[in-house]
């Protein structure tokens, strides 16, 4: 399956290294992801009922167990090319330090892990966390680099955690709530393809293999009909809010001001090759940031007010 043997002479192994070597293959930073469990219930007024908190307390280690679990099986099996890659030479299972088959056990521990935590808050979010499992293992071993699929199952990843949320907390999700969050998810990963593309054919890098199969016009269409989608299902959602709540209308008729406006933002971050992460534009753009601010204290007023 994968290179073990050949293993860069500079590595150096202690119990320290090993373990600090581990922890970053998990990626830790990206658990912020997870957070997009609390979307349902926030969405659906439910986010302060009863043992909502627990429930999504556990929805969120069981991912984030998981998707640690999913970084270093992607690692372990991608050895042999990121240690001819010229940046992902220097990661820990590629330089040697952390072993491939230290990394698979743990990955196995923690996809069990995953997998029995999410018992804790019943078997419909065991069954969204074993599907997540499924999938992105097949993405590792198969489809990482077939076109339109892989955008599809990265896509997936963060519909699938927002459906958490409502699996573990026993709240229906709405169609709206489903179309957002998927065409969301899908807006993200064709704006983060099309980012690396624009940025390779800047640098001259390498660009990974999956990008071989598209174009960049491709990757723009996929982008703004996604991004078009969100938009429109966002405003029928919350024209249908106003109806149910016609004492709230105002916040819900001005939450889609700093909606729309951030997704232009995001559009524009995406557009100057900076979305490689979606976390690395949350995080660094303050501006989006005030967008996002003030979106979610609108639509708090129009749910729970």
């Amino acid at each position: 399956m994968t290179d073990t043997t050949v293993e860069p002479k500079a590595a150096t192994r202690t119990p320290v290294s090993v373990t600090w070597g581990v922890v970053r293959t998990m990626r830790p930073r990206q658990w912020v992801k997870n957070v997009l469990v609390l979307a349902a219930p926030f969405a659906a007024g439910m986010l302060f009922s009863g043992d909502t908190a627990a429930a999504l307390a556990v929805a969120f280690v069981a991912f984030s167990l998981a998707a640690s679990g999913i970084y270093l099986v992607n690692d372990a099996k991608d050895v042999t090319a990121d240690r001819a890659h010229p940046t992902k030479r220097s990661r820990p299972i590629a330089s040697g330090i952390v072993p491939v088959p230290l990394a698979l056990g743990v990955a196995t521990a923690l996809l069990l892990g995953a997998l029995g935590v999410s018992f804790l808050a019943g078997p419909d979010l065991a069954i969204v966390v074993a599907v997540y499992v499924a999938v992105q293992l097949a993405y590792c071993f198969w489809l990482k680099h077939q076109p339109v699929l892989d955008i599809c199952i990265v896509a997936s990843g963060f519909l699938l955690r927002a459906i958490a949320g409502g699996a573990a907390t026993g709240i229906a999700l709405s169609q709206w709530f489903l179309l957002c969050a998927g065409f969301g998810s899908l807006f993200m990963v064709a704006g983060k393809r099309y980012a690396e593309m624009m940025l390779a054919e800047r640098t001259g890098a390498k660009i990974r293999r999956s990008l071989e199969g598209y174009s960049a016009s491709y990757l723009r269409f996929v982008w703004a009909c996604s991004a078009t989608v969100l938009i429109m299902t966002y405003c029928l959602w919350a024209f249908q809010i106003r109806e149910e709540q016609p004492h709230n209308t105002v916040w819900t008729m001005l939450s889609i001001v700093p909606f729309v406006v951030a997704v232009l933002r995001y559009a524009v971050d995406v557009d100057n090759g900076n979305g490689g992460e979606p976390e690395d534009i949350a995080l660094g753009d303050r501006v989006l940031q005030i967008l996002a601010a003030g979106w979610l204290v609108m639509l708090a007023l129009a749910i729970y007010l």
